[in-house]
């Protein structure tokens, strides 16, 4: 009696594990989440894909690409994927490694003699898998100024000379702080070990294999852009288009345009362990460095969640790694001006999630709404109603930085009567790896503008003390910043140090990295 009840139960237990984790959401209540998504959002157009089993079940565009031309996003309109480029730079090294052509453990050094870093110790030691683990030891984003926000003039030789001008925030291989810069450098190993552009090889060896047809690694690459969507900002209140952000030498770190319908042939790929084709008989990796992508290389803090029952957090090689409810999470956002977007897969459900968007602040409330209600469904969970909660999250969010912003900008018309020295000020001043800015007078009130990065340029307004607040003529994204003046005994301007003004900033802008030093007299 006890062997037929245990029996009993094991059967029930396995028969509700196999219903849960093959529930699927209907199309209909897609349709809904999405256009509810996009109002409350205030997002101008966005596209989805799921694939379950090897199959895609879903896959849709969803409102505009342009709020000028009002033509629809569909299942094949481009995006700019961002930072979801990084799994394709980690998925071509992988095929150098399976090729001969390099190691995982090969040193930066050898196949790039001019590479350098913050001391000897760490240049001598760091490793390609250093390059794409965000274990540097330098800070959150550190360099990015250098392509943020576009228009710049650096190339990958400033980019590799940079490193040793930062300072680190932590111990080599200690901890985790995301950056952008050193992806851009495993571009080039990629370039050089193999031959030819990171463009070109990403392009031949991995986006035409898989037949992602209308996917392009760099927009030069890309035809025809009539089904393209384009980048729009809602900070304002309302959609409004801005403009196109050119990622230049970014390519590797999230130079990417690819779309819900070749997104999805990407994710069945990896929930295949790189197996594609007829009868998967092809190849696009080995299964030992499909496992090294998904292995966690660099441990990040976990804030456990009783919801998923969640243990662990880590990133590995160009995606991040967790469990929900005793499955393993894959996962990876992107986000450029106007443009965010999200890769969830569950191998152990076979499921895959994309969703794609067009717009500024929105964007990424509406891809982990929609992501999480989806997983939700799959994962046997209730309905937690996150888009709602997610924009209440992200209103007070909103609250917070306009407050700071405003007392900033309050003050600052409080004081404009305190008589300035310009002449104090006036000046050129030049950083290690930025290069150099100018101080100068327009219409009687202080500018300043970089020399390499022409969109950094805008008018300071005299805020307290030595410090100014600068309004950039750059306003596609949430990024004034303060600059703080040291002085010499004569009241006459030495240097600069400088820090965005909302709490709300991207942390691309790493003004906080800069050390301004006056080069002339």
């Amino acid at each position: 009696m006890k062997k037929s009840t245990g029996l009993f139960a094991t059967i029930i237990f396995i028969l509700f594990t196999f219903a849960v984790s093959n529930a699927q959401i209907a199309p209909k209540r897609i349709d809904s989440l999405m256009e509810d998504a996009l109002a409350k959002f205030k997002v101008a157009g966005a596209s989805i894909a799921i694939v379950k089993d090897g199959k895609v079940i879903h896959q849709k565009g969803y409102g505009l690409a342009s709020v000028e031309t009002k033509k629809p996003v569909n299942e094949y309109t481009n995006f700019q994927i961002a930072s979801n480029t990084k799994a394709f730079t980690t998925a071509a090294l992988a095929i150098l490694v399976d090729e001969g052509k390099l190691k995982w453990t090969d040193k930066v050094k050898d196949h790039i003699p001019e590479f350098t870093m913050y001391n000897e110790y760490v240049k001598d030691n760091f490793n390609i898998q250093d390059l794409i683990t965000h274990r540097s030891g330098l800070g959150l984003g550190v360099g990015d100024l250098m392509f943020f926000p576009d228009g710049s003039d650096f190339t990958i030789k400033d980019i590799l000379s940079s490193f040793q001008y930062f300072k680190p925030v932590s111990a080599f291989r200690t901890k985790f702080d995301y950056d952008n810069l050193l992806y851009i450098v495993a571009g080039e190993v990629i370039a050089r070990a193999s031959g030819m552009s990171y463009e070109a090889f990403v392009q031949k060896r991995i986006i035409e294999p898989l037949q992602m047809n209308n996917t392009y690694v760099g927009s030069s690459l890309m035809k025809d852009k009539t089904n393209l969507a384009l980048p729009h900002s809602s900070e304002s209140g309302t959609i409004k288009r801005i403009d196109a952000y050119d990622i230049a030498i970014g390519t590797a770190a999230g130079g990417i345009f690819s779309n819900a319908s070749d997104l999805a042939k990407w994710m069945i790929v990896r929930l295949h362990k790189g197996k594609y084709g007829d009868s998967l008989k092809s190849s696009l990796f080995s299964l030992d460095n499909h496992n090294e992508m998904w292995r966690i290389h660099t441990v990040e803090e976990s804030n456990p969640n009783p919801r998923y029952n969640n243990h662990f957090n880590g990133y590995g090689l160009g995606w991040d790694l967790s469990d929900e409810k005793g499955n393993l999470k894959v996962s990876h956002t992107g986000g450029l001006p106007g443009m965010l977007s999200i890769v969830t897969m569950y191998p152990d459900l076979n499921l895959g999630i994309v969703v794609l968007t067009n717009t500024e602040n929105g964007g990424a409330g509406l891809f982990t709404a929609i992501t999480n209600t989806i997983a939700d469904s799959y994962l046997g969970l209730d309905d937690f109603g996150w888009t709602n909660k997610i924009v209440e999250w992200l209103k007070q969010r909103k609250s917070t930085g306009d407050e700071v912003t405003k007392k900033t900008w309050e003050k600052v018309e409080s004081v404009k009567g305190v008589k300035i020295n310009n002449a104090d000020f006036i000046g050129i001043y030049e950083d290690n790896w930025f290069g150099k800015v100018e101080v100068f007078e327009k219409n009687k009130q202080l500018w300043i503008r970089s020399y390499r990065s022409p969109k950094l340029n805008g008018p300071m307004a005299f805020y307290n003390a030595n410090t100014f607040a600068i309004k950039w003529e750059y306003q596609a994204m949430n990024c004034d910043a303060f600059a703080m003046f040291s002085l010499d005994e004569t009241g006459k301007a030495q240097s600069i140090k400088m820090k965005g003004i909302s709490p709300n900033i991207d942390f691309s802008f790493d003004f906080q990295d800069l050390d301004l030093k006056r080069v002339n007299k």
